[in-house]
């Protein structure tokens, strides 16, 4: 097995490009339009719908992704210590991915940029799974390395 990932400022500011660039195609994408949906006649209750619950989904995906990738480039530019970072920065783990039904209504396109934001938000909760293995077993910075980050945010 391989060591875990550790976090640099170029991999969070390259994620971070990303997944704004991301966030704005889905923006884009969920505008609610009936073009969204599979077929321009089929534009029912139910695909609707479906268009409305995976917007929702995809759009609290994205935010969750760039939520985590604002605390670690504010970490990275010592704007937060890494206490506050473990604390206040932690990614969910379990949200819901697409409802395979509903899926089905919408079109190629939403369902080709819907599973990409799911496999975004999946590589960013594999990245701080690793980032946070780091830590001793009990999820816990080593004791010296807390007393030098209060000493460094008491002096610096």
């Amino acid at each position: 097995m391989t060591e875990p990932v550790n976090l640099n400022a170029r991999i969070i500011e390259a994620l971070y490009t990303e997944g704004l660039v991301l966030s704005d195609e889905v923006r884009a994408a969920f505008d609610l339009s009936p073009r969204a949906c599979n077929d321009e006649r089929e534009d029912t209750d139910a695909a609707r719908l479906a268009l409305s619950c995976e917007a929702l989904r995809t759009t609290t995906r994205m935010m969750h992704s760039v939520a985590w990738l604002i605390n670690h480039r504010a970490f990275f530019r010592n704007e937060i210590s890494e206490f506050q970072l473990r604390r206040h920065g932690r990614i969910a783990r379990h949200l819901p991915d697409s409802a395979p039904e509903r899926l089905a209504l919408l079109s190629a396109e939403i369902q080709a940029l819907i599973r990409t934001t799911e496999r975004f938000y999946a590589r960013l909760v594999r990245l701080d799974a690793g980032w946070r293995a780091r830590t001793e077993p009990g999820g816990q910075a080593p004791a010296i390395q807390r007393l030098r980050e209060r000493l460094l945010h008491a002096v610096g």
